[in-house]
């Protein structure tokens, strides 16, 4: 059976699935270090990522008389908000991909098609050169048109941002709304894992059903992880998750709004001379 190349496994990723991956790695970092956090705590990360952000927590607590949930809350606002642009451009990227990959697909099935039944090393590698040809004639790169930067990016902050909260022991001591920052909460994680489903959801409007199918798995097991590890920790984390999530919400409804004209003009643009 003939392999996948690179660029068809790579093409079926998503925001949600890189949100999967964050989530990940947050969870393989569980035993990581969890003292509480000051300025005199060693190390390059704590003292430039985490800290900054425990500092701007407590902050912004006191401004809103104390009110850590209102904190996080904000915090969690502006953080998303700043990382807006990024997220524009991930977008972009993945719309170029997309249109451009609807002008070539033909080819590709074409080339495909040509070596079905040869399975030889050498038929293997000249189906490699004529993708690599078509690539070049379209002026197109797998690789750099994922629009992957922009997430890589963001991952140290949205992870620094976690552990700023896990490590900022006030949080623990204040309640907000019905329930203890510091403790579990039963209602939050529901909230958390639906919220997320809802996102997929929202960010899979306008994906062709073959990639739709491709990611319905990973938008029921994202969700569920995040809800089943929510009972599991303090409920500061799931109300940052539930915020982050609206906002994410929001941002990809009004992404999708802003290039919905822009897409038909983007197609001819793209397609082959």
């Amino acid at each position: 059976m003939e392999k996948n190349s690179v660029f068809t496994r790579l093409k079926k990723y998503s925001p949600i699935v890189l949100i999967g991956v964050l989530l990940l790695l947050t969870l393989s970092g569980c035993q990581a270090n969890m003292e509480p956090i000051d300025a005199e705590t060693a190390g390059v990360f704590n003292h430039y990522v985490i800290y900054p952000f425990s500092f701007a927590i407590k902050f912004l607590a006191g401004i809103f008389n104390g009110n850590y949930g209102l904190s996080i809350i904000f915090m969690t606002f502006l953080l998303r908000l700043a990382l807006m642009p990024l997220m524009m451009k991930q977008h972009k990227s993945q719309l170029f991909m997309r249109e451009k990959m609807a002008v070539i697909q033909p080819e590709m099935d074409e080339i495909k098609g040509k070596f079905k039944d040869k399975n030889s090393a050498e038929d293997k590698q000249k189906m490699q050169k004529e993708m690599m040809a078509l690539y070049e004639k379209h002026n197109f790169n797998p690789l750099t048109s994922m629009g992957c930067l922009p997430m890589l990016i963001q991952f140290p902050i949205l992870i620094g941002f976690y552990y700023a909260i896990m490590r900022t022991p006030e949080i623990a001591q204040h309640n907000f709304l019905w329930f203890n920052l510091g403790a579990t909460d039963m209602v939050l994680p529901f909230v958390a894992a639906a919220v997320y489903f809802v996102q997929f959801k929202v960010s899979q409007i306008g994906i062709d059903s073959a990639q739709q199918k491709q990611l319905a798995m990973l938008g029921y097991v994202t969700p569920a992880i995040m809800g089943i590890f929510s009972f599991n920790v303090a409920a500061a984390l799931p109300l940052y998750w539930s915020v982050g999530g609206l906002f994410l919400i929001f941002q990809t409804v009004l992404f999708k709004w802003i290039y919905r004209e822009k897409q038909p003009a983007f197609k001819t643009a793209v397609e082959p001379k």
